[in-house]
């Protein structure tokens, strides 16, 4: 979880124990209570989703001219919405993640899962580490969803690249030199996003972006809704793939369950205040910044994927997804080791191993 410094209430004093303190550090009211994080999220309107996609880290003038340059927008359409047009596009995009279309990409889901495995495997038989991350858990998550929203002729090294970028682009904490660089990135896909939906409005179709033209929507309204959808639609599922596997190195009977409450890969998320409120007995002005706890805390697995209208969409696909990871792996894992502590990917809302190096486990003679 994010490391949160001991916290003060406005005026500067300690506050222990308390259901919403503020952290100076992290320049947020941090909620850690399930069930206040709950009554949050089910409130969108005294607590708006505003700041949802907000840079953490204030873009500097160099990064906002380079994404100015692409007309780089994000207006209001899914995870940042608490407007009317909120529910249309939601209505749009939830059809190409029913129950019915995400049990039917289960043997997709498998099929690229053993595939990878099974290469795997076969390199710790010679002896070789494997990066588990990069080796099994990084491409399936990204082939199924593309499937789903009917996207052909994707790069998909080049997505994964400009999505981990993004996330730390708009979580993280890059001084201006690594942000120049992160907006270059952001740029460049988000100029991919363009074509696409200007290929869309030329011959419109039945996939995302035809979609999305045919309700009407802005060019700049289409591309906000690819961006963070095609993100948070493959490479969180990567994350929670990869703690998964990182959980079950340790313990072999760990369950999806188990990590979407103990440690899911997207531990935290945001919320401001329209308005002066009160949060149990905690009194907050308008404007004031929320950081949700959403795992971590005893709370229900479920609480990982949100509640109310900004759940997430995909929730029952990387449920699926990651549950199919671990059965694929699980004699995999059984028989490797860490080879070095894993680095991770630590940002203000996502948080994984970047990489899982493992090597074959020495058979006792």
């Amino acid at each position: 979880m994010v490391r949160v410094t001991p916290s003060a209430s406005g005026d500067g004093s300690t506050v222990a124990g308390c259901p919403a303190r503020y952290d100076e550090t992290l320049g947020y009211w941090v909620v850690d209570d399930p069930a206040l994080a709950r009554e949050v999220l089910l409130d969108p309107q005294t607590f708006r989703p505003d700041n949802a996609v907000l840079a953490h880290t204030p873009l500097s003038v160099k990064a906002l001219r380079v994404l100015s340059g692409v007309g780089f927008a994000l207006p209001p359409t899914l995870a940042n919405n608490a407007g009317e047009s909120h529910r249309p596009i939601r209505a749009a995009v939830a059809r190409f993640f029913s129950p019915a279309r995400v049990a039917a990409a289960e043997p997709l889901a498998r099929e690229l899962n053993d595939s990878r495995v099974a290469v795997a495997m076969k390199a710790l038989a010679d002896g070789q580490q494997v990066d588990l991350v990069q080796a099994i858990a990084a491409e399936p998550p990204a082939l199924v969803v593309l499937h789903l929203l009917g996207l052909t002729d994707v790069d998909v090294p080049a997505l994964k690249a400009w999505s981990l970028d993004s996330l730390e682009l708009f979580w993280g904490w890059p001084d201006e030199d690594r942000q120049l660089e992160l907006a270059h990135s952001a740029a460049e896909f988000y100029a991919w996003l363009r074509a696409r939906t200007t290929a869309a409005r030329k011959a419109p179709g039945d996939d995302l972006f035809g979609v999305l033209v045919s309700l009407g929507l802005t060019d700049e309204e289409v591309c906000a809704v690819g961006y963070f959808l095609l993100i948070a639609g493959q490479e969180t599922t990567t994350q929670l793939i990869s703690t998964a596997f990182q959980r079950c190195l340790d313990d072999p009977g760990t369950t999806v369950e188990q990590v979407l409450q103990e440690a899911s890969s997207v531990p935290t998320w945001r919320r401001i205040t329209a308005e002066p409120t009160t949060l149990a007995d905690v009194e907050l002005p308008a404007g004031a910044p929320i950081l949700l706890g959403l795992t971590g805390h005893g709370g229900p697995p479920d609480l990982a994927f949100g509640i109310g209208i900004h759940r997430c969409l995909g929730a029952a696909l990387a449920r699926m997804e990651t549950q199919v990871a671990l059965n694929c792996a699980q004699h995999l894992l059984i028989t490797v080791h860490l080879a070095e502590p894993p680095p991770m990917i630590d940002l203000l809302s996502f948080r994984a191993p970047a990489r899982l190096l493992v090597a074959p486990r020495h058979k006792a003679p």
